[in-house]
């Protein structure tokens, strides 16, 4: 048989081109098996030198909702009401503990996706509009007192 680890690009790539060779192999023949730990070797080289990170909770999120046709209003009943889904979905604002638990129980989207950490974009302060003085009753009785003895 004489199979080798994979150690370098160009092992994997010589391993990937017998795959291919192999690929109507038989099973439980001499090819058949060799294609079984190749593969098995060119998953494990994949794995340690290509892996792909893990979705962080809002694209975990995302990727349901797509995957399964859903909109912003069918996730209120798991995060609550309109705004605090766009504040979720937007990051401003981190999923706490009963979001996920219901997002796991209710729309079996993987607890250990929903538990990672992730980052909150700050929310921008917005411009505050100028103030108004609002006269309070005394005020305006002090006002009118004023403008009489004046």
């Amino acid at each position: 048989m004489n199979i080798k680890p994979i150690k370098t690009n160009a092992d994997y790539q010589a391993a990937l081109k017998e795959i291919e060779s192999l690929f109507e192999a038989t099973p439980n023949t001499p090819q058949g098996d060799r294609l079984e730990v190749l593969v098995t070797l060119v998953e494990a080289f994949e794995e340690q030198h290509y892996a792909i990170p893990a979705p962080d909770p809002v694209e975990a999120v995302l990727y349901h909702m797509e995957s399964r046709g859903l909109t912003r209003k069918d996730l209120e009943p798991y995060i609550g009401n309109r705004a605090r889904v766009s504040e979720i979905l937007n990051r401003r604002r981190p999923l706490t503990l009963a979001m996920i638990r219901r997002l796991h129980s209710e729309l079996g989207i993987p607890a250990d996706a929903l538990l990672k950490s992730y980052p909150i974009r700050p929310v921008k302060a917005r411009k505050s509009l100028p103030s108004t003085r609002v006269q309070t009753r005394a005020s305006r009785s002090a006002s009118l007192r004023a403008r009489a003895s004046g």
